[in-house]
């Protein structure tokens, strides 16, 4: 076949390639960085005038230098996993040296006395700690709605005393002693609409019961004879003198500071403090209540020490029982057991009275108030058993967290096909080019 020849005019024909092989690519730049200077070991080098060209090359990658490991490095893995571990620490702290206590008073007097003490517990006695307990309850929720009361935060006496005996079974349970407190606080202010305004209602009603505490117990141990009576009435005046003073260094200091964040919400706390706790009308109901639920903690103190089988006066056992209660507010214990123990054996020790009847004291104690916050677990078997039937009876589709109109099955989508509206469409007449072949015109200009 003879291939056509170009005339004048028109382009050479050039006819197809017969192989199939790609042309070769052509050869990339290989790039040469400038010389530099030498430079000191571990400092990275400047870059040339060619390193930013360079990297826009396919196969150049940019420079990059490690990061350093260790401490220099900044390891954020390193930082979490040590301040996971502290907290951890910090919250068995109270747990482990309440086991700590417990460990040297067997090692030093052994598991007799607390056998001993257990044994000489009868029924009656277990009866006489509940209906105690009873009295004691029911006046700290009624302190509790007080103060709830007093923050604008609804709260029931029944349902009230039905909360208080499960926070006391918890702290009687778990190890710290606050965590049935912290639980109901958080669950009232849950109820409420205000958490934190919950917590704060726990947290004056359990500083009025500390405060009562810490009244009576300073005129006890003042007055009536105990191991601590002397050092009592030296470190008193000192320990006025030094309130005193701190109460006058605040004062000045609020009155000098500028006006802050900090310092408003202290005004907003001691404004939440007056009408929760010295209101007109709840102060009063707080200090009966307070006094009522000392009273009941002190008697059951004196009917421990009767079983475990000390005949001392009630006069003798009233500065020993404040020194039991104070050490029963520190939040280092297992279950209510361990300060507790060490303090009262330490106590009725040093008033003559033995070691070994201080611990058992201490012992029958502490079963007698478990005994009597045994209603917290009954309350706690109630409230689980209402949920579980209630999320039982619930349908699926709430289980599955989908809201009540889409439980109703929808109706099936039709599948037919409506034209285009009118408005939607632009005519083709008014264009010169069909834009639809069905129409029967050709593609080209009508008015040709």
């Amino acid at each position: 076949m003879t291939p056509r020849t170009a005339g004048p005019g028109t382009r050479a024909y050039t006819p197809p390639r017969t192989d199939r092989t790609r042309p070769a690519p052509p050869a990339q730049r290989q790039h040469t960085p400038n010389p530099q200077p030498a430079i000191a070991l571990g400092t990275p080098p400047a870059p040339d005038a060619g390193s930013a060209s360079a990297a826009t090359h396919p196969g150049d990658e940019p420079f990059t230098h490690p990061r350093p490991e260790g401490p220099a490095g900044g390891s954020r893995g390193g930082r979490r996993g040590a301040s996971a571990v502290r907290r951890a620490v910090r919250g068995r702290l109270g747990a482990l040296v309440g086991a700590g206590i417990l460990g040297v008073l067997l090692w030093r007097l052994g598991t007799g006395v607390f056998v001993d003490g257990l044994r000489r517990i009868d029924l009656a006695t277990l009866l006489l700690a509940v209906g105690i307990g009873v009295v004691t309850t029911v006046f700290s929720a009624w302190r509790w709605h007080l103060v709830a009361r007093g923050l604008r935060i609804r709260l029931p006496l029944g349902p009230a005393v039905a909360d208080y005996y499960r926070a006391l079974f918890l702290n009687a349970a778990l190890p710290g002693g606050v965590l049935g407190d912290v639980h109901r606080a958080v669950r009232h202010g849950q109820s409420a609409g205000d958490v934190g305004r919950g917590v704060r209602a726990v947290v004056l009603e359990r500083a009025a019961g500390q405060a009562a505490l810490a009244v009576v117990g300073a005129a006890v141990l003042l007055t009536l004879p105990s191991p601590v009576r002397d050092d009592a009435r030296h470190f008193a005046p000192l320990v006025a003198l030094a309130a005193a003073g701190g109460c006058a260094v605040v004062l000045a200091v609020r009155m000098n500071r500028a006006p802050s964040r900090r310092r408003g919400t202290l005004r907003t706390a001691l404004a939440e403090a007056r009408e929760g706790l010295f209101s007109r009308a709840n102060w009063p109901g707080v200090a009966v209540s307070s006094a009522v639920v000392l009273a009941g903690h002190l008697a059951m103190f004196v009917v421990a020490a009767r079983a475990a089988g000390s005949a001392a006066s009630v006069a003798a056992l009233l500065p020993l029982a404040v020194l039991a209660l104070v050490a029963m507010g520190l939040p280092l214990n297992i279950g209510g057991f361990g300060p507790r123990e060490g303090v009262t054996a330490w106590a009725f020790g040093a008033a003559g009275l033995g070691v070994n009847s201080g611990l058992a004291t201490a012992v029958v104690y502490g079963v007698l108030g478990l005994a009597a916050s045994l209603p917290g677990l009954a309350v706690l078997i109630a409230r689980w058993c209402t949920g579980f039937h209630r999320r039982a009876a619930e349908p699926p589709a709430a289980d599955a967290g989908l809201p009540a109109q889409r439980a109703v099955s929808a109706p099936e989508v039709s599948r037919v096909k409506y034209p285009a509206k009118d408005s939607a469409r632009l005519d083709s007449r008014f264009f010169p080019f069909s834009a639809e072949p069905r129409e029967g015109r050709p593609m080209t200009p009508d008015s040709v």
